[in-house]
Protein backbone atom coordinates (compact mmCIF):
# COMPACT_ATOMS: atom_id res chain seq x y z
CA UNK A 1 0.00 0.00 0.00
CA UNK A 2 1.09 3.41 -0.89
CA UNK A 3 1.76 6.35 1.95
CA UNK A 4 -0.48 8.76 1.65
CA UNK A 5 -0.71 12.50 3.59
CA UNK A 6 -3.61 10.84 5.61
CA UNK A 7 -1.33 8.25 7.26
CA UNK A 8 -2.20 7.65 11.08
CA UNK A 9 -1.10 5.50 13.55
CA UNK A 10 2.08 3.61 14.51
CA UNK A 11 4.89 2.49 12.46
CA UNK A 12 7.85 1.06 14.40
CA UNK A 13 11.69 1.17 13.42
CA UNK A 14 12.79 -2.21 12.83
CA UNK A 15 15.80 -2.83 14.41
CA UNK A 16 17.37 -5.63 12.37
CA UNK A 17 18.57 -8.49 13.65
CA UNK A 18 21.60 -10.06 13.31
CA UNK A 19 23.65 -13.15 14.33
CA UNK A 20 26.52 -13.14 16.78
CA UNK A 21 29.21 -13.44 13.74
CA UNK A 22 27.31 -10.26 12.49
CA UNK A 23 25.46 -11.67 9.82
CA UNK A 24 21.90 -10.83 9.67
CA UNK A 25 19.25 -12.95 11.50
CA UNK A 26 16.72 -13.70 8.65
CA UNK A 27 14.14 -16.23 10.84
CA UNK A 28 14.54 -13.13 13.59
CA UNK A 29 13.46 -10.86 10.81
CA UNK A 30 10.39 -12.93 9.67
CA UNK A 31 9.64 -13.07 13.17
CA UNK A 32 9.82 -9.16 14.26
CA UNK A 33 7.52 -7.86 11.22
CA UNK A 34 4.79 -10.77 11.61
CA UNK A 35 4.81 -9.63 15.10
CA UNK A 36 4.39 -6.02 14.40
CA UNK A 37 1.34 -6.94 11.60
CA UNK A 38 -0.17 -9.35 14.52
CA UNK A 39 -0.16 -6.59 17.08
CA UNK A 40 -1.65 -3.94 14.88
CA UNK A 41 0.84 -1.94 13.69
CA UNK A 42 -0.17 0.25 10.70
CA UNK A 43 2.62 -0.10 8.90
CA UNK A 44 6.74 -0.43 9.59
CA UNK A 45 9.84 1.53 8.88
CA UNK A 46 12.80 -0.45 7.75
CA UNK A 47 16.33 1.21 7.05
CA UNK A 48 16.60 3.90 9.29
CA UNK A 49 19.09 5.14 11.75
CA UNK A 50 18.78 2.33 13.92
CA UNK A 51 18.28 -0.21 11.59
CA UNK A 52 21.65 0.18 11.58
CA UNK A 53 21.44 0.93 7.18
CA UNK A 54 24.26 2.29 7.17
CA UNK A 55 26.54 -1.26 8.22
CA UNK A 56 23.87 -2.89 5.32
CA UNK A 57 24.83 -3.96 2.36
CA UNK A 58 22.64 -3.19 -0.63
CA UNK A 59 21.84 -6.66 -1.35
CA UNK A 60 20.70 -7.32 2.60
CA UNK A 61 18.82 -3.62 2.34
CA UNK A 62 16.77 -4.96 -0.37
CA UNK A 63 16.34 -8.37 1.51
CA UNK A 64 15.02 -6.71 4.53
CA UNK A 65 11.96 -4.05 2.37
CA UNK A 66 11.25 -7.59 0.63
CA UNK A 67 10.23 -9.84 3.90
CA UNK A 68 8.82 -6.46 5.33
CA UNK A 69 6.30 -6.64 2.08
CA UNK A 70 5.90 -10.23 2.77
CA UNK A 71 5.27 -10.47 5.99
CA UNK A 72 3.05 -6.88 6.23
CA UNK A 73 0.22 -7.81 4.65
CA UNK A 74 -0.33 -4.94 2.43
CA UNK A 75 0.60 -2.03 5.34
CA UNK A 76 2.41 0.75 4.38
CA UNK A 77 6.28 -0.11 4.49
CA UNK A 78 8.36 2.77 4.79
CA UNK A 79 12.49 2.71 3.86
CA UNK A 80 15.28 4.85 4.46
CA UNK A 81 16.60 5.56 1.27
CA UNK A 82 19.03 8.68 2.92
CA UNK A 83 22.63 8.07 1.48
CA UNK A 84 25.75 10.54 0.56
CA UNK A 85 24.77 10.77 -3.05
CA UNK A 86 21.50 11.08 -4.91
CA UNK A 87 22.54 8.15 -7.63
CA UNK A 88 22.42 5.50 -4.27
CA UNK A 89 19.19 7.25 -3.34
CA UNK A 90 17.58 7.07 -6.33
CA UNK A 91 18.90 3.37 -7.15
CA UNK A 92 17.49 2.05 -3.69
CA UNK A 93 14.02 3.86 -4.22
CA UNK A 94 13.14 2.34 -6.81
CA UNK A 95 14.15 -0.65 -6.31
CA UNK A 96 12.36 -0.74 -2.95
CA UNK A 97 9.17 0.61 -4.60
CA UNK A 98 8.94 -1.55 -7.32
CA UNK A 99 9.17 -4.31 -4.31
CA UNK A 100 5.74 -2.91 -3.31
CA UNK A 101 6.84 -0.48 -0.78
CA UNK A 102 4.82 2.62 0.61
CA UNK A 103 7.01 5.07 0.30
CA UNK A 104 10.60 6.62 1.68
CA UNK A 105 12.06 8.52 4.06
CA UNK A 106 14.67 11.10 3.10
CA UNK A 107 17.11 12.70 5.74
CA UNK A 108 18.56 16.01 5.08
CA UNK A 109 22.28 15.29 5.23
CA UNK A 110 24.23 16.94 8.47
CA UNK A 111 26.26 19.92 6.07
CA UNK A 112 23.22 21.75 5.40
CA UNK A 113 22.98 24.97 7.43
CA UNK A 114 20.64 27.61 5.41
CA UNK A 115 16.94 27.82 5.16
CA UNK A 116 17.80 28.02 1.39
CA UNK A 117 19.95 24.90 1.57
CA UNK A 118 17.78 22.40 3.07
CA UNK A 119 14.93 23.09 0.84
CA UNK A 120 17.28 22.89 -2.26
CA UNK A 121 18.42 19.70 -1.22
CA UNK A 122 14.77 18.53 -0.95
CA UNK A 123 13.65 19.53 -4.46
CA UNK A 124 17.25 17.82 -5.78
CA UNK A 125 15.74 14.69 -3.85
CA UNK A 126 12.54 14.71 -5.45
CA UNK A 127 14.32 15.34 -9.07
CA UNK A 128 16.51 12.36 -8.21
CA UNK A 129 13.79 9.61 -6.91
CA UNK A 130 10.86 10.78 -9.33
CA UNK A 131 7.58 13.04 -8.03
CA UNK A 132 6.09 9.51 -8.36
CA UNK A 133 7.36 8.19 -5.14
CA UNK A 134 5.62 9.11 -1.94
CA UNK A 135 8.34 10.57 0.36
CA UNK A 136 8.90 11.31 4.28
CA UNK A 137 10.46 14.36 5.77
CA UNK A 138 13.20 13.09 8.47
CA UNK A 139 13.64 16.36 10.99
CA UNK A 140 16.12 14.93 13.03
CA UNK A 141 18.32 17.83 14.56
CA UNK A 142 19.62 15.97 17.67
CA UNK A 143 21.51 13.43 15.47
CA UNK A 144 21.94 15.00 11.86
CA UNK A 145 22.78 18.60 13.30
CA UNK A 146 20.09 20.47 10.29
CA UNK A 147 17.53 22.61 12.17
CA UNK A 148 14.31 22.83 10.03
CA UNK A 149 11.64 25.35 11.49
CA UNK A 150 8.09 24.88 10.87
CA UNK A 151 8.26 27.33 8.10
CA UNK A 152 11.10 25.36 6.30
CA UNK A 153 8.91 22.29 6.42
CA UNK A 154 5.49 24.02 5.07
CA UNK A 155 7.63 25.31 2.15
CA UNK A 156 9.23 21.71 1.51
CA UNK A 157 5.60 19.97 1.89
CA UNK A 158 4.08 23.30 -0.54
CA UNK A 159 7.27 22.95 -3.04
CA UNK A 160 6.78 18.80 -3.16
CA UNK A 161 3.78 17.29 -3.84
CA UNK A 162 4.91 13.87 -3.09
CA UNK A 163 5.54 14.98 0.45
CA UNK A 164 3.14 12.96 2.13
CA UNK A 165 4.60 12.61 5.42
CA UNK A 166 6.79 14.65 8.43
CA UNK A 167 8.78 12.43 10.79
CA UNK A 168 8.73 14.79 13.56
CA UNK A 169 11.60 14.20 16.16
CA UNK A 170 12.53 17.95 17.36
CA UNK A 171 13.00 17.90 20.90
CA UNK A 172 11.91 20.23 21.89
CA UNK A 173 9.24 19.86 19.44
CA UNK A 174 5.64 20.10 20.74
CA UNK A 175 5.38 24.00 19.87
CA UNK A 176 6.42 23.21 16.47
CA UNK A 177 3.71 20.46 15.61
CA UNK A 178 1.21 23.12 17.02
CA UNK A 179 2.80 25.96 14.39
CA UNK A 180 2.10 23.17 11.65
CA UNK A 181 -1.47 22.31 12.51
CA UNK A 182 -2.18 25.88 12.85
CA UNK A 183 -0.25 26.72 9.07
CA UNK A 184 -2.74 23.79 8.58
CA UNK A 185 -5.87 25.57 9.78
CA UNK A 186 -5.17 28.91 8.30
CA UNK A 187 -4.72 27.25 4.62
CA UNK A 188 -1.21 27.73 4.05
CA UNK A 189 -0.04 23.79 4.45
CA UNK A 190 -1.79 21.25 2.72
CA UNK A 191 -2.59 18.40 4.97
CA UNK A 192 -0.06 15.89 6.02
CA UNK A 193 0.54 13.49 7.89
CA UNK A 194 2.97 13.96 11.36
CA UNK A 195 3.91 10.93 13.04
CA UNK A 196 7.13 11.54 15.74
CA UNK A 197 9.74 9.81 17.02
CA UNK A 198 12.26 9.78 19.92
CA UNK A 199 11.68 6.60 20.99
CA UNK A 200 8.22 7.77 21.67
CA UNK A 201 9.48 10.00 24.90
CA UNK A 202 7.01 12.84 24.29
CA UNK A 203 3.90 10.61 22.63
CA UNK A 204 1.36 11.41 25.03
CA UNK A 205 1.70 15.24 24.67
CA UNK A 206 2.95 15.04 21.29
CA UNK A 207 -0.89 13.22 20.00
CA UNK A 208 -2.68 16.24 21.85
CA UNK A 209 -0.76 18.57 19.71
CA UNK A 210 -1.78 17.22 16.84
CA UNK A 211 0.71 14.21 15.73
CA UNK A 212 -1.25 11.41 13.69
CA UNK A 213 0.86 8.79 15.33
CA UNK A 214 4.04 7.41 15.87
CA UNK A 215 7.08 6.55 13.73
CA UNK A 216 9.79 4.96 16.24
CA UNK A 217 11.15 1.86 17.94
CA UNK A 218 10.36 1.08 21.29
CA UNK A 219 10.34 -2.65 22.45
CA UNK A 220 6.79 -2.29 23.34
CA UNK A 221 5.54 -0.92 20.35
CA UNK A 222 2.19 -2.30 22.01
CA UNK A 223 1.80 0.63 24.38
CA UNK A 224 2.81 3.02 21.36
CA UNK A 225 -0.44 1.76 19.91
CA UNK A 226 -2.53 1.64 23.26
CA UNK A 227 -1.26 5.37 23.25
CA UNK A 228 -2.39 6.61 20.20
CA UNK A 229 -5.78 4.52 20.31
CA UNK A 230 -6.79 5.69 23.92
CA UNK A 231 -5.89 9.21 22.66
CA UNK A 232 -7.78 9.65 19.49
CA UNK A 233 -10.61 7.54 21.54
CA UNK A 234 -10.32 10.85 23.91
CA UNK A 235 -9.45 9.16 26.78
CA UNK A 236 -6.94 11.36 27.88
CA UNK A 237 -6.15 9.55 31.53
CA UNK A 238 -5.99 6.04 30.41
CA UNK A 239 -3.48 7.24 27.75
CA UNK A 240 -1.27 8.96 30.28
CA UNK A 241 -1.40 5.81 32.72
CA UNK A 242 -0.62 3.15 30.87
CA UNK A 243 2.76 5.66 29.31
CA UNK A 244 3.63 6.32 32.89
CA UNK A 245 4.09 2.88 33.21
CA UNK A 246 6.70 2.12 30.50
CA UNK A 247 8.51 5.49 30.88
CA UNK A 248 11.13 4.79 32.96
CA UNK A 249 11.99 1.49 30.12
CA UNK A 250 11.57 3.98 27.51
CA UNK A 251 14.07 6.95 28.56
CA UNK A 252 16.31 3.96 29.92
CA UNK A 253 16.61 3.36 26.35
CA UNK A 254 17.17 7.08 25.36
CA UNK A 255 20.83 6.23 26.46
CA UNK A 256 23.04 7.53 23.25
CA UNK A 257 25.65 4.57 22.15
CA UNK A 258 23.68 1.90 24.01
CA UNK A 259 19.67 2.34 23.78
CA UNK A 260 19.59 -0.12 20.78
CA UNK A 261 21.00 -2.69 22.65
CA UNK A 262 18.71 -2.06 25.30
CA UNK A 263 15.66 -2.37 23.00
CA UNK A 264 17.15 -5.48 21.29
CA UNK A 265 17.60 -7.21 24.68
CA UNK A 266 14.36 -6.70 25.37
CA UNK A 267 12.77 -7.95 22.65
CA UNK A 268 15.03 -10.95 22.59
CA UNK A 269 13.85 -11.45 26.22
CA UNK A 270 10.54 -11.20 24.68
CA UNK A 271 11.45 -13.67 22.15
CA UNK A 272 11.29 -11.74 19.08
CA UNK A 273 14.66 -11.96 18.26
CA UNK A 274 17.29 -14.64 18.67
CA UNK A 275 19.91 -12.67 19.59
CA UNK A 276 20.39 -8.94 20.93
CA UNK A 277 23.59 -8.68 18.80
CA UNK A 278 24.80 -5.30 16.68
CA UNK A 279 26.65 -5.38 13.86
CA UNK A 280 30.39 -3.91 14.33
CA UNK A 281 30.83 -1.03 15.70
CA UNK A 282 28.27 -1.54 18.37
CA UNK A 283 27.85 -2.13 21.89
CA UNK A 284 27.17 -4.49 24.23
CA UNK A 285 25.45 -4.03 27.60
CA UNK A 286 27.55 -4.87 30.88
CA UNK A 287 25.79 -7.15 33.23
CA UNK A 288 24.80 -3.98 35.60
CA UNK A 289 22.57 -2.57 32.73
CA UNK A 290 21.26 -5.82 32.05
CA UNK A 291 20.50 -6.47 35.61
CA UNK A 292 18.71 -2.79 35.44
CA UNK A 293 16.83 -3.98 32.29
CA UNK A 294 15.48 -6.78 34.14
CA UNK A 295 14.63 -4.37 36.95
CA UNK A 296 12.56 -2.17 34.78
CA UNK A 297 10.69 -5.00 32.92
CA UNK A 298 9.80 -6.31 36.36
CA UNK A 299 8.42 -3.06 37.38
CA UNK A 300 6.33 -2.92 34.14
CA UNK A 301 5.10 -6.43 34.69
CA UNK A 302 3.00 -5.29 37.51
CA UNK A 303 0.92 -3.10 35.77
CA UNK A 304 1.32 -4.62 32.09
CA UNK A 305 0.96 -8.27 31.69
CA UNK A 306 3.21 -7.89 28.10
CA UNK A 307 6.18 -7.17 30.26
CA UNK A 308 5.94 -10.55 32.31
CA UNK A 309 8.18 -13.63 30.20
Amino acid sequence: MRLTPDASGVFPIAPTPFNPDGSIDWNSADRLFEFYHDIGSDGVTVLGIMGEAPKLEPEESVGLVKRAVAKMGGKPIIVGVSAPGFAAMRSLARQVMDLGAGGVMIAPPPSLRTDDQITGYYAQAVEAIGTDIPFVIQDYPLTLSVVMTPAVIRKIVMDNPSCVMLKHEDWPGLEKISALRKFQAEGSLRPISIVTGNGGLFLDFEMERGADGANTGYAFPELLIDVVRLQKAGKRDAAHDIFDVHLPLMRYEQQQGVGLTVRKYTLMKRGILSHDAQRKPGSVLSAAARAEVDYLLARIAKHDPRAKF
